[in-house]
Formats: C-alpha cells, structure tokens, sequence
C-alpha cells in the first residue's frame, strides 16, 4: 500500500505555522531577552531629593546600588525628616528602574502582544 498525502483545505485567513522556524525565533527572541537582561543590571538611574540631600542609584533590575545622604541632613531629633527622604528617593528610583526595563523591553515584547509591554 503506498503513502498518501492528506490534503487539508484550511478556511480563508488560516495560517500554516512552521513549527522549526517558530522554535528558532524563540530561541533568537530569549538569546534578545538575555542581553537585555544583562544590560539592565548594568544600567543605572539616580535619584536626588531635599535638594540633594538624599541621592539613591538602582539599576535596572530595581536593586538598590547607592544611597547617599548628606551629612547636615541627619539630625537626631527630626528622624523622621530623613526617613521620609530616603523613601521618596527610593520610590522614584524604582519608578524611573522600571520605566528604563520597559523602554529596553518594550521593543522586544512588544510584538508578542503580552500585558504591560506595548
């Protein structure tokens, strides 16, 4: 008995995925993902409040790298005052961190159509 081939009629509009050419672009697309993953941990924001008072730098991967507080800031009896500004700076650094992984991520993922990553 000989091998047929089955013809399958695909409806209008139906693509044939290639599974070998699908796994290769996965395997381009997490090789891209990596370098840029290795490019965020060595990508820095900073961060000043109080008028430079308190300075924080965090890389792209929201680890914090540097804080710096200015000595004439630290008063015993208003810690207070300081903590604030060590959260202040802390919070807008991870904003801003995660604003530069987006930005470096967005062309990538972007096509992929997932959440968050226009």
């Amino acid at each position: 008995m000989s091998k047929r081939r089955t013809r399958v009629n695909r409806p209008e509009g139906k693509v044939s995925i290639n599974p070998r050419a699908m796994r290769q672009q996965m395997q381009r697309v997490q090789e891209q993902l990596r370098r840029v993953q290795e490019e965020l941990a060595e990508k820095t924001v900073e961060v000043t409040v109080g008028g430079g008072a308190v300075r924080v730098v965090m890389n792209g991967h929201q680890e914090l790298r540097e804080i710096a507080i200015a000595p004439e800031v630290v008063d015993p009896t208003d810690v207070s005052m300081l903590q604030d500004l060590i959260l202040a700076a802390v919070n807008q650094a991870v904003e801003r961190s995660r604003e530069l992984a987006e930005q470096s991520m967005g062309t990538l993922l972007g096509g992929l159509g997932l959440p968050g990553w226009m």
